[in-house]
């Protein structure tokens, strides 16, 4: 019996000094991006939203402007653009319509971007939110980065939306009411709302990837960036779905799942979500 507690005892000690060590390394790597954020702004730089932290790997952002949005996210816009052929100023423009440039009480619980509902097929976590109805269901990610990736598979893999990708992805305009006609929202004025944002933000900028990868780079001394890529692993050459699968711990059609593969073949510089959970 002594042996016992003895036993149950030394077990609970190891737990939780692994515990202490955990929230340690969590504090600590926090304490870090918020230093070299307090820097950046220190040397006059303009240094995009800082995180907030929560439990259980939730992370959201609070944003100080539109402005600070934009360079938040732009890179991932420009990211999904060059992967999916979604302008990467209709990404922004409704970002920032949807999400109220990030401080709507939806993005704030979910880190749902796109006020996109959870609809019959979505198997992730939800959360409920009055829209068109009161306690409807909406999407949850853990981080704002997977709300971007599904904005993209929500998009390329539905099938009333696929007459958009027909249309330039410097023609804004066309995207804006043809987003409306696929029935993306109810809002009559949709379009001319998007076509607004854009034009007020300049967000065209970044449908032309030379120009964006420039202005972007001006923007570059951004602490945040290490979070967005978080959940990302960039292929490098040698890499399989198999070897990346492997490495995270996901089965090969849970990537291919939540990263809208249709096959095993990937490319050299792909960025590839690696959780949605």
């Amino acid at each position: 019996m002594v042996a016992m507690r003895l036993k149950s005892f030394l077990w609970v000690v190891s737990f939780a000094l692994l515990l202490s060590s955990c929230i340690a390394k969590k504090k600590r790597s926090y304490s870090q991006a918020k230093k070299a954020y307090e820097k950046s702004s220190a040397q006059g730089s303009k240094p995009n939203a800082l995180p907030d932290e929560n439990t259980a790997g939730f992370t959201t952002y609070t944003f100080n402007s539109a402005e600070e949005y934009i360079r938040t996210f732009a890179p991932i816009a420009l990211e999904e653009m060059e992967a999916y052929g979604i302008p990467a100023s209709i990404t922004l423009a409704q970002g920032l319509l949807e999400s109220g440039a990030g401080s709507s009480n939806l993005v704030r619980k979910s880190n749902n971007h796109f006020g996109i509902k959870c609809h019959t097929k979505w198997r992730g976590p939800s959360t409920t939110h009055d829209d068109d109805e009161k306690g409807e269901c909406f999407r949850k990610y853990l981080h704002p980065r997977e709300s971007y990736r599904d904005h993209s598979l929500f998009l390329a893999n539905g099938s009333r939306y696929a007459f958009l990708f027909d249309y330039r992805t410097t023609d804004y305009k066309a995207w804006a009411r043809g987003l409306k006609k696929a029935g993306y929202a109810t809002d009559p004025k949709y379009p001319a709302k998007l076509i607004a944002q854009i034009q007020k933000y300049n967000l065209d900028q970044y449908d032309h990837p030379r120009k964006a990868k420039r202005i972007i780079k001006e923007n570059s001394e951004n602490p945040i960036s290490s979070y967005l890529s978080d959940r990302i692993h960039q292929v490098q050459k040698g890499d399989t779905l198999f070897g990346i699968s492997k490495k995270y711990g996901l089965s090969v059609d849970t990537l291919k799942k939540i990263n809208g593969l249709k096959n095993n073949d990937i490319q050299v510089g792909t960025s590839l979500i690696i959780s949605i959970k």
